[in-house]
């Protein structure tokens, strides 16, 4: 993806309330704004456009992180619709400003969202099935570059659901792998921008140590990933049935020992050298 100048708007000059986020040498512009200032949103000419929106909040059932996708010729028109759900509590929505996007077009770019929402699974999709829609190729491959711009902002705006995890099947470098090991059980991971992923096939303590019952969060936290099907239990440890990301390198080796950890020195590279090493090199 292209380096890109990146211009948000702070338009009451709070980053967390109404803003505006455009790149260079791009046509498409999007908006955000906080659930609590949705009159405020539906009020600018951009919302009478057409374009794709995303409602984010979470999920009541489970807790996870949550998205709606939608299209809609008419932005204004079809978020008003959207009052009846409760669960989101923001908006994020992208228009073009040359007015080219056509019915075809953002519905291709709807479908296109939720399929790739669904696959990085970092959010609840609330959507059912998208048809989408079918584009002549010099068409698709604009929408396609409309997609990669989204992908880039929306990050900057505060959602990443959008965005790949880390995984072990495509290609961490050598060089990036670490390993967390404690009594005979073994867990691999590696870095990632938004913490630590831990990888599939990695194993955790079958015992907590005497630190979680001072700190229930971490059983808590294990408890919550077997019963989520994240963690199974093997004859001899927790295996972690897929690639597993955590907001930090502690809160993952937390996990695997079954007690506090600190995972600056917790998790090594194969040479023996401690993240901390690492980081201070």
């Amino acid at each position: 993806m292209p380096s890109a100048t990146l211009k948000i708007f702070l338009v009451h000059a709070d980053a967390k309330r109404l803003r505006t986020a455009e790149l260079s040498n791009w046509t498409g512009k999007a908006i955000a704004a906080p659930r609590s200032e949705f009159d405020g949103l539906l009020a600018r000419d951009e919302a009478l456009n057409s374009g794709v929106y995303f409602l984010t909040g979470s999920d009541p059932e489970t807790g996870k992180d949550a998205v709606y996708i939608g299209e809609a010729e008419s932005i204004r028109d079809r978020l008003k619709s959207h009052l009846e759900k409760d669960f989101w509590n923001h908006i994020i929505f992208f228009i073009s400003k040359d007015e080219n996007l056509t019915k075809a077009h953002i519905r291709y770019l709807e479908g296109r969202l939720i399929e790739q929402s669904k696959q990085t699974a970092r959010a609840v999709v609330k959507n059912g099935l998208s048809s989408g829609s079918r584009l002549p190729e010099s068409d698709r491959e604009d929408m396609e570059i409309f997609l990669e711009k989204i992908h880039q902002l929306m990050p900057a705006l505060g959602a990443d659901f959008l965005v790949p995890p880390v995984s072990s099947s495509t290609g961490t470098s050598p060089q990036k792998i670490l390993i967390c090991e404690s009594k005979g059980i073994k867990a691999m991971g590696t870095v990632s921008s938004n913490g630590f992923v831990v990888f599939s096939g990695s194993q955790a303590s079958l015992d907590v140590r005497p630190s979680a019952h001072k700190y229930p969060y971490v059983m808590n936290l294990r408890q919550k990933l077997i019963e989520d099907g994240t963690l199974f239990i093997g004859n001899e440890a927790l295996v972690f049935k897929q690639d597993t990301e955590f907001p930090s390198p502690s809160s993952a080796a937390t996990v695997i020992y079954g007690g506090t950890a600190n995972g600056l020195t917790a998790w090594k590279d194969k040479h023996g050298k401690t993240l901390k090493e690492i980081e201070s090199t």
